[in-house]
């Protein structure tokens, strides 16, 4: 039996025109990516993004990531997005096929 989870991960992201390309940049994760339009440029920014993030569920070091960025649980749900900021939404995919209760961590 297979166990699927869907993280959506909302990150906050800017872009900025230098000469003929346009810089897609996600600052809290440090990760850049380009294109030669701006939704090019978001595009290849979200699978940069995603690319990275699996990167490291795979490798393990998620949290010591995030916690290297700053990024800590907050007890509030609903934060507030500041109206000048523009954000990614990033789905990870996540699948196992261990769905014992006994295996997973409480």
């Amino acid at each position: 039996m297979t166990a699927n989870i869907i993280l959506n991960i909302q990150l906050s992201f800017e872009i900025a025109k230098k000469e003929k390309w346009y810089v897609a940049s996600c600052q809290a994760l440090d990760v850049f990516s380009q294109g030669e339009t701006e939704k090019q440029s978001e595009k290849n920014l979200k699978e940069a993004l995603c690319l990275f993030l699996t990167s490291c569920i795979e490798r393990g070091t998620l949290n010591a990531v995030l916690k290297e960025c700053g990024f800590k649980p907050v007890p509030v749900i609903d934060i507030e997005k500041k109206s000048q900021e523009r954000y990614i939404s990033i789905p990870l995919h996540l699948l196992s096929d261990k769905v014992i209760p006994e295996q997973c961590p409480e």
